[in-house]
């Protein structure tokens, strides 16, 4: 090493030894300023194993090509994926200028891997050989996978082809940097300041706490309430505030996101990742970009999309006129002016719950504090694989908000490690999301898992939530039981690195049991007098799950339909996306007193990367999944019956990408799934019914 790289890793903490307990990451020590130099360091360390591998003078074999790949790269793993959580948990200018300069480079880096002529003539060699090798059902799923890798990010192009696409990856990078940053600018600048009882009026005591803390995190001063554009605080605030022209305030600016001229303006910069991704499917000979992310999806094919979307879209608008008509007479009723308009809708449906379950949020949320529900949540994690949460205090993390458990087995031997940031702030990009500092694999005699859970609740003493809340965290709790379970040998296998449409199922599985009356019934109890949720609350709770599910799903398959029209334009489609936006709507019917969930201006599933892009749906096949896979403990009789959570741990949980999606929920359910479960769910069942997957 040179003399400059030994003082550079001798000062820069990032390339020291990680001593903190369990191989955390240094956050005491952390600055901005040493991951430029860190990443230089691991990159260039990367090469050279890579190179290594490549310039081996013997024939390649399974071990000297695939399984040392798999195992090169270790520091610039540990760094890159700190680098990735802090930039998206807790950012700050100083972080961001950073994440501007190495994005391209990382996305340059992965093109100069991939496209290594010698490293894919090796991997080609024995992917022509693969079933005379005598391989493992795991390496073989190793070496199909790492081809297919190696292929879709242009292994097999060449001389201009080969350095356009490297260049193309890069400006890509560049802007999908952009297009986050500018969205949490947005969100981060936005406040709707309450000042007075007028302001405030319909809103109960534990949206007034939300917005209290809110104000004082902003330094707004101790009389002021905010409202952020959380959903956690804003979708309250949009429910029970009784101030038509405060809701329309707030919805608006939800949905402007990224949608003002200046600085922050996402349209063009969706526009310029169209072009992009247009262009890079036709560098691999497809028509279109959705065509080419779809050969790596269970869905395959567009048609396959489109047919299980349609399924829905047409019952949700349908259902959805029998709704409006009740909150049109609520609204009538209210002296609420009429036609509804988006930003009625919640507050009208919550009415009108109210009304006919007997119902309101408000009367229920103090039964889900966040402790609780964390409580209830680990309990079903024990229950169903015999897991146990031990929490250890006064060891630094990224934030003081975050908390860390140790994850143990039924044997006490330590699975993994568990940490759970679950706060809105202004340095944290908006949604809720799993992501891991270290992912399980076989190397080095093992690696245990450090998985991080991120949600966006609306901070308050205590934080009480809303029952779409305790979906939430559930939701993000089952990718974080997907990547802690994972008992594969080869990382690329690990965890959540499945297909796109399968890696939702673990997650949206999960959430199943928050709904379980036995789970609610002894972790749901009222945060200051501990008395359990009443049997007769908790039942008119189940019975009121399905009201208003077609506002949901046209919520939600509106956005999935746009994303699959826009990428699936063919290449050389120049995109205005607010034009090509409101095109698709009207042509939709998107109903305007519902509106969407994302619009394209701040649509991150689909602009903050690609992984979600073309594959919105994906929530939806992941659905019929669930919906099917959970009714197999049903038909138990048991929610927890002991066999077939082990088949589930076997064939999903823990196995990751050793084994193609389809058959692993084959050999979980025992057949291929049926929709029917999932539109029976949603409400939406009518008339036959076509079985997509």
């Amino acid at each position: 090493m040179p003399t400059s790289h030994r003082s550079e890793a001798f000062a820069n903490p990032l390339l020291q030894h990680w001593v903190q307990p369990y191989g955390l990451p240094p956050f005491r020590e952390l600055d901005a300023a040493h991951f430029g130099p860190a990443l230089d360091h691991a990159l260039e360390q990367h090469r050279n194993e890579i190179d290594a591998i490549a310039n081996r003078v013997d024939p390649p074999t399974f071990d000297n090509t695939l399984a040392t790949l798999d195992a090169s790269g270790r520091l610039l793993n540990r760094i890159s994926l700190l680098f990735h959580n802090m930039t998206a948990s807790e950012t700050s200018p100083a972080l961001q200028a950073a994440q501007r300069e190495i994005a391209p480079l990382l996305a340059a880096h992965d093109s100069a891997m991939y496209m290594h002529p010698t490293l894919f003539a090796r991997i080609d060699t024995l992917h022509a050989q693969r079933h005379a090798l005598g391989l493992d059902s795991d390496q073989l799923r190793l070496l199909e996978r790492v081809h297919l890798d190696f292929t879709r990010a242009g292994a097999r192009l060449d001389g201009v082809a080969r350095a356009r696409y490297s260049a193309v990856m890069a400006e890509l990078a560049t802007l999908h940097t952009r297009f986050i940053q500018n969205v949490l600018a947005e969100e981060a600048a936005y406040a709707l300041e309450l000042r007075t009882e007028v302001d405030l009026a319909g809103l109960p005591d534990f949206v007034r706490a939300a917005a209290r803390s809110a104000a004082q995190q902003r330094g707004l001063g101790d009389d002021v309430y905010a409202i952020t554009l959380s959903p956690s605080l804003a979708e309250p605030f949009l429910i029970y505030s009784s101030r038509r022209d405060l809701r329309e305030t707030l919805w608006r600016a939800r949905t402007a996101r990224g949608a003002h001229e200046g600085e922050h303006d996402n349209r063009p910069v969706a526009a310029e990742i169209m072009a992009l991704r247009q262009e890079q499917a036709a560098l691999h000979g497809f028509a279109s970009y959705a065509d080419y992310e779809l050969v790596d999806r269970m869905a395959g094919k567009t048609t396959a999309v489109l047919d299980l979307l349609q399924q829905a879209w047409e019952p949700a608008k349908a259902h959805a006129e029998v709704d409006r008509q009740a909150l049109t007479e609520m609204a009538r009723a209210l002296g609420e002016p009429t036609p509804m308009a988006a930003w009625d809708w919640r507050y009208l449906a919550h009415k009108v719950r109210a009304q006919r379950f007997d119902l309101d949020d408000a009367e229920v949320k103090p039964y889900f504090s966040l402790d609780a529900m964390i409580a209830a949540m680990f309990d079903c994690a024990g229950r169903l694989f015999g897991l146990r949460f031990v929490e250890q205090h006064g060891i630094a993390l990224h934030h003081s908000d975050a908390r860390l458990w140790e994850v143990r087995g039924a044997d006490d031997a330590l699975v993994g490690i568990f940490i759970g940031d679950n706060f809105a702030r202004s340095t944290k990009r908006s949604g809720a999301w799993m992501s891991v500092f270290r992912s399980q694999s076989g190397h080095s005699g093992g690696t245990l898992p450090i998985v991080i859970n991120n949600n966006n609740f609306a901070k308050a003493s205590p934080t009480l939530l809303s029952f779409d809340d305790v979906r939430t965290l559930f939701h993000e709790f089952g990718h974080g039981l997907h990547g802690l379970l994972s008992n594969v040998r080869y990382e690329r296998l690990a965890g959540t690195r499945v297909l796109r449409d399968f890696v939702e199922l673990p997650s949206q599985l999960f959430e199943n049991w928050a709904l379980e009356p036995e789970v609610l019934q002894r972790h749901a109890r009222h945060y200051q007098t501990g008395e359990p949720l009443p049997a007769a609350l908790l039942d008119k709770l189940l019975r009121a799950r399905r009201f208003d599910q077609a506002w949901a799903t046209i919520q939600y398959t509106g956005p999935a339909l746009i994303d699959m029209a826009l990428h699936a334009l063919p290449n050389g489609t120049p995109v205005d996306v607010a034009a090509f936006e409101a095109e698709q709507c009207a042509k939709l019917g998107i109903p305007e007193d519902i509106g969407q969930r994302h619009y394209l201006a701040h649509f991150q599933h689909l602009f903050a990367s690609s992984g979600y892009a073309a594959g919105y749906y994906v929530y939806m096949w992941a659905e019929v999944l669930e919906a099917d896979g959970f009714a197999a403990f049903t038909e138990t009789g048991d929610a927890f019956d002991a066999t077939t959570a082990e088949r589930l741990l076997r064939t999903i949980y823990s196995t990751g990408n050793s084994q193609e999606p389809a058959e692993a929920y084959r050999a979980f359910r025992g057949r291929d799934p049926q929709v029917l479960p999932m539109l029976h769910k949603r409400g939406l069942l009518s008339g036959e019914v076509h079985v997509p997957i």
